[in-house]
């Protein structure tokens, strides 16, 4: 049976860790939207898995994927600034040396060592639900990637040159400048797609049900897609 602690959801085997950890840079990315990076001490964790992440003393955390690599030496984390989300608005005015109530690794959202360079992958991604791609390709520099990364602006392409230019599809809803003017449901559609490859798909929900919708109609089995929900 699951039980919750802060607002996430463990098993009792679980072994939650918690602890403080100090800011050592803010980096904005776009106007509202900025990565974070603090101590990483011996944390310990697998591309794709996220943190929940809260100043000092507050009562609330929220939970982030991490964004930087297994074998960085300090822990990032993409977040976007939300009108009214109260962890978003209080990590936007942290300074560096602040200290971060960080609980976690959590999450299974995760690839499979057999599978790193065996396997072909296609992540789809929107807004800052791209952070457990960023973090996979900066852990495993070997993966075999193609990225879709769907936002409104061109703006919102966070840290696009860390990605290869040709693995890379930024499809832009609200304006053209991105490799195609749409959603990433409607660029689905048309794309050519191998059942063979896994899908990770990152974002809001209904985006992931439509995405899969669409995989499954492709032709792709059930056990090759996994996914990350974003609120």
């Amino acid at each position: 049976m699951k039980q919750v602690k802060n607002g996430i959801a463990y098993t009792p085997d679980s072994v939650i860790i918690e602890s403080l950890r100090a800011i050592q840079q803010i980096r904005f990315v776009s106007e509202n939207t900025f990565v974070i990076r603090f101590d990483r001490d011996n944390l310990q964790f697998k591309a794709g898995q996220f943190v929940a992440v809260g100043i000092k003393d507050s009562l609330q955390q929220r939970e982030y994927s991490i964004y930087s690599g297994e074998k960085d030496d300090y822990i990032e984390i993409l977040v976007r600034e939300v009108l009214g989300g109260n962890v978003s608005q209080q990590l936007r005015r942290c300074e560096i040396g602040q200290l971060l109530l960080v609980s976690g690794p959590f999450g299974i959202t995760t690839i499979n060592d057999e599978d790193i360079n065996s396997k072909r992958f296609i992540f789809i991604g929107s807004g800052t639900g791209i952070s457990p791609f960023h973090s996979f390709i900066r852990s495993y520099p070997t993966v075999d990637y193609t990225i879709i990364h769907g936002v409104r602006y061109v703006t919102e392409a966070y840290d696009k040159n860390d990605y290869d230019p040709h693995r890379y599809v930024l499809c832009t809803s609200r304006e053209t400048g991105g490799n195609y003017y749409g959603r990433v449901t409607t660029f689905l559609q048309d794309y050519k797609i191998d059942p063979d490859t896994l899908f990770y798909v990152c974002g809001n929900s209904s985006m992931i049900y439509e995405v899969f919708d669409i995989l499954r109609k492709k032709g792709v089995p059930m056990e090759h897609m996994r996914s990350e929900v974003y609120f």
